[in-house]
């Protein structure tokens, strides 16, 4: 049975052995089963987040646990029910009375969760703005869509609840135009529409997949196509905003992201033309430009993001060797 090294400031620690009788059990359902004071969602982002190891190293949901196996749990702390204002730098494209447009760095989590309790974007907005709208919920505040964590690119927050309220419709009812820069493995032609509906992964319920059985419409469409020998530099549309979408769908036809490790975007053989995409430590996706009616007037407004300092200097390289 579960043994606690107790609840204090920085969380608490829990060690198991796994039972005879629980032997063969997916990690996550052990967990459930031993940890009833704690959800199964709650479960997986603690694993997600690295904070539950298998005999000392981190472990995936989906990982079966032997009779005897150690495991080891760190529970953070609650989070407090407001996030706390932190002094963070913000690249900030444009900001009024209404709205904030953030230039988002990869590596940079949205809102606090299991695992990322400060740091992160809202940390950063509530301590320049003050005050951000309500309606996301004590820990989203102002946040109306997200970007994957190793996602950069532009993201729009809202300062007040009628702001939030309008950009949000304007985002259910597919108003909102969002473009994003991707490099992916293979040839890829512009004008390629992929329509696949999107839902939580079957097993592995930190994914997305194209093959759930409980999935939702989502469509992604290539505007732009650069071929790199071997690679292509896109632009890609996506008319909804569904969790992880263009990385799922560019890897469900075929073309990964490069740099993606969920997706299939990272190979350990690579010819001697792509060795310079093995310096990359994120997925090579940015939100480049971002268009929307002014939540205060309905007035169209427009923002663009370049490509940050790791994704230029790798695509300069890249068209180096593909010219020579």
């Amino acid at each position: 049975m579960p043994e606690s090294s107790g609840q204090n400031e920085l969380g608490e620690h829990i060690e198991i052995i796994t039972p005879e009788k629980y032997g063969g059990t997916r990690i996550d359902q052990l967990l459930v089963t031993l940890l009833p004071n704690h959800s199964r969602s709650f479960i997986q982002r603690l694993i997600k987040a690295n904070l539950v190891r298998l005999n000392g190293e981190p472990v995936k949901a989906s990982v079966v646990a032997r009779v005897g196996a150690h495991i080891a749990i760190d529970v953070p702390a609650p989070i407090s029910p407001t996030p706390t204002p932190e002094n963070l730098p913000l690249d900030i494209i444009h900001e009024d009375a209404d709205i904030i447009v953030i230039n988002k760095p990869s590596g940079m989590v949205v809102h606090p969760a299991a695992g990322h309790t400060s740091g992160t974007l809202v940390n950063a907005l509530l301590y320049h703005a003050g005050g951000l709208s309500g309606i996301g919920g004590e820990l989203r505040p102002g946040i109306v869509h997200r970007l994957d964590k190793g996602t950069s690119g532009l993201l729009v927050a809202a300062k007040h609840d009628q702001a939030h309220r309008e950009l949000g419709r304007q985002f259910r009812q597919r108003e909102v135009k969002k473009e994003y820069v991707a490099l992916v493995w293979g040839g890829i032609q512009a004008g390629r529409k992929i329509n696949l509906p999107i839902g939580r992964h079957r097993t592995e319920r930190q994914r997305m997949s194209t093959s759930s059985t409980r999935s939702r419409t989502a469509i992604t469409e290539i505007v732009k196509a650069e071929l790199l020998d071997g690679l292509t530099l896109t632009g890609v549309m996506i008319l909804t905003g569904r969790t992880h979408q263009i990385r799922v769908h560019l890897a469900a036809i075929g073309h990964p992201i490069v740099g993606d490790s969920v997706y299939g975007g990272t190979k350990h053989r690579l010819a001697p033309k792509h060795r310079t995409v093995a310096s990359l430590s994120r997925p090579f996706l940015h939100a480049s430009r971002l268009a929307f009616k002014h939540p205060r007037d309905r007035r169209q407004v427009e923002f663009r993001a370049k490509l940050p300092k790791d994704l230029r200097c790798l695509l300069r390289d890249l068209r180096k060797q593909a010219q020579s």
